[in-house]
């Protein structure tokens, strides 16, 4: 069924909890239209999909899946050919599992060899981090699954990670680690 939905046809409470989701991961469903509660899951190295009656709690032990080489390790083939078909077995499992939007790859920009997540992201240079990201999301697409890019910019700590304020001005976040400073935004 493709019936259109138009926002105004959603109560405030009603919008609220598509915002909110159903559980940690899952989106809410609107009995009354058409809207289904889809599953998201993590998933740029694997498909952690949790088990439908532990997801209420967020976490809990996944399904069995596959686990890809990390993004850094990916990142280092410089290889798109091989990030889209990480993609597609990655959508693929997705797709089995049940699973509408896998939640990666992070694309952040590795600023400091001491941020506890560079294992999740692809490079330290923007143009290999995007086009090794753009082949991945191609990948999972081509699946019929949703991929949501994560993790742009300035997340680069894991201390109090879920209150820190990562604050820089622009210069900074232009500068690429190492190299010299950009003089213009990237085309």
């Amino acid at each position: 069924m493709n019936e259109k939905i138009n926002i105004q046809d959603l109560s405030l409470e009603e919008k609220a909890a598509l915002l909110s989701g159903r559980n940690a991961w899952e989106t809410a469903s609107i009995e009354r239209l058409p809207i289904a509660s889809v599953v998201l899951t993590d998933g740029p190295h694997g498909v952690r999909n949790l088990a439908a009656e532990v997801r209420q709690a967020g976490f809990g032990v996944a399904e069995p899946a596959t686990c890809f080489p990390t993004a850094a390790a990916l990142g280092s083939s410089w290889d798109a050919d091989l990030l889209t078909r990480v993609g597609e077995a990655l959508g693929a499992e997705s797709r089995a599992a049940g699973v509408a939007v896998l939640l990666g790859p992070g694309v952040n920009i590795k600023r400091s060899p001491l941020c506890g997540r560079n294992f999740e992201y692809l490079s330290e240079d923007p143009l290999v981090t995007g086009r090794l990201g753009a082949a991945l999301v191609s990948g999972v697409q081509s699946k019929g699954v949703g991929a949501s890019v994560k993790h742009f910019a300035a997340n680069n700590q894991e201390t109090d990670r879920m209150r820190v304020s990562a604050e820089a001005d622009e210069r900074t976040l232009r500068e690429i680690p190492g190299g010299p400073p950009l003089s213009r935004p990237f085309s």
